[in-house]
């Protein structure tokens, strides 16, 4: 098949810069990061104290748009079914984007019960994890593309299918989201493989299987948990368990339920537009033709600018007031109820079989990270065994789903899933990763 020099030139070009951005990691500031953090950085730096009353105030703005769309005239956005999609709701994620954006205003302005505004629930999720995502998304909602539609996914894909394929049930490409979440963010990862999907380039399993799996935290924020926690001297140790828990882990999911049920069916508005054909003799001149494809079909620069302004309207209209409300309120249930220290009984009392260290006191934290990644980690900086310390924080790395961020992307997604299929998918990664974790630890750390 033939291709012209401009579509080559394109796709070549266009790749690289997505690789720098998103993939390729540099050493700034005395760390490692990728370029798209030192932008992320840059922002979160200068304007950190005014992130949360601005996004307060755009919610305001974007919720009276939804009172109009979903009370008042629910034909308003006939004409474009992505505005139809953010601003007509069905009932419960209207009252989650009122709660959402209600208590953003409440903890902006210091007004309301202590239980929403305490710097424990609504001011974490207002000062510490709302300004992260809401500065990442928006840098990725305008930059994915390039890392998505000119070819770079398919070309790497090509090569990576026959290995990724059998492992992990999912396509090749799908190895550009795990580094995207693990050189830079998370919620970029899950928000590549939400859109992925919905494009059609993914099945209702395969999204669900790299979200849950390979959704894990960046390495310059596993740095921050590994200092806070206060066992930086194991880093490379640490950082290293995690990864190899990861794999193994994301062996057994995708062979069990709840995952290995899902439809593998791809999104029915879009059906399916991946190309798995072997269009050429050999792998390299297939992966190339597959890349020149794509970027062929590719929208120009104002097709990129039109979806990402409705990305950014999705993301602080409609995803940033579900994390807030959802992260909120579990928040609220870990800090105000005796929930957690109830259900931590039974880790409790594994962990003391086993002879961890500090086990009733290390309990609760393998158990509330399905609320925040953070909070484990406050619970093991408190601790005095570096060995317990370690098992915390790997673990809240490893549990990946998150009701504050993973889980509110994927339930606010096309993706089909149930809070009660991501309790159980927490479980299950707790349960599996449990012993990988321990060995290593043990043998990286000791008692």
């Amino acid at each position: 098949m033939h291709f012209s020099t401009q579509t080559k030139v394109k796709t070549w070009t266009i790749s690289i810069i997505a690789l720098l951005l998103f993939i390729v990691p540099v050493y700034f500031n005395g760390q490692w990061t990728i370029i798209l953090g030192i932008f992320a950085d840059y922002i979160l730096g200068n304007y950190d104290t005014l992130i949360p009353a601005i996004l307060a105030v755009i919610m305001g703005i974007f919720l009276i748009v939804t009172l109009y769309g979903t009370l008042i005239n629910r034909n308003a956005f006939g004409s474009s079914q992505k505005l139809k999609d953010i601003f007509v709701l069905d009932w419960l994620w209207f009252t989650l984007r009122v709660l959402g954006t209600l208590f953003a205003g409440m903890v902006v302005l210091g007004l309301g019960p202590e239980a929403i505004t305490s710097d424990a629930t609504g001011g974490t999720m207002m000062y510490s994890l709302v300004p992260i995502l809401a500065t990442w998304l928006l840098l990725a909602a305008f930059l994915m593309p390039l890392l998505m539609n000119f070819g770079l996914m398919e070309f790497i894909g090509t090569f990576l299918e026959p290995v990724i394929r059998p492992l992990y049930k999912v396509p090749g490409r799908s190895s550009i989201d795990a580094l995207a979440s693990w050189m830079g963010s998370s919620p970029v990862g899950v928000m590549i493989t939400t859109q992925q999907y919905e494009k059609g380039f993914y099945t209702k399993r395969e999204a669900m299987n790299i979200a849950t799996n390979f959704s894990v935290l960046s390495i310059p924020f596993s740095l921050v948990i590994a200092s806070f926690i206060g066992i930086e001297e194991y880093f490379l140790q640490f950082y290293m368990t995690m990864a190899v828990a990861c794999i193994l882990t994301a062996l057994v999911m995708v062979r069990i339920p709840p995952l290995s049920r899902k439809e593998d069916t791809y999104y029915e508005v879009t059906g399916k537009q991946i190309d798995d054909r072997n269009v050429e003799s050999t792998m390299l001149k297939t992966a190339t033709t597959r890349a020149y494809r794509r970027a062929d079909e590719s929208d120009g620069p104002k097709g990129i600018i039109k979806d990402g302004t409705l990305n950014v309207v999705d993301i602080y209209g409609g995803l940033i007031p579900v994390v807030i409300a959802i992260g909120t309120l579990a928040l609220i249930f870990a800090e105000y109820t005796p929930v957690f220290t109830y259900l931590s009984y039974p880790v409790q009392l594994i962990l003391e079989l086993i002879n961890v260290p500090e086990a009733s006191a290390a309990a609760p934290a393998f158990i509330i990270g399905v609320t925040d990644m953070f909070l484990p980690s406050v619970i093991g900086s408190g601790l005095d065994s570096m060995f317990t310390k370690f098992l915390i924080a790997t673990m809240s790395l490893v549990q990946i789903i998150y009701f504050s961020e993973v889980g509110a992307l994927l339930l606010k997604s096309k993706i089909p899933v149930s809070v009660w299929e991501l309790l159980a998918i927490f479980l299950l990664r707790t349960i599996i990763s449990f012993p990988i974790i321990y060995v290593l630890a043990l043998l990286f750390v000791g008692y």
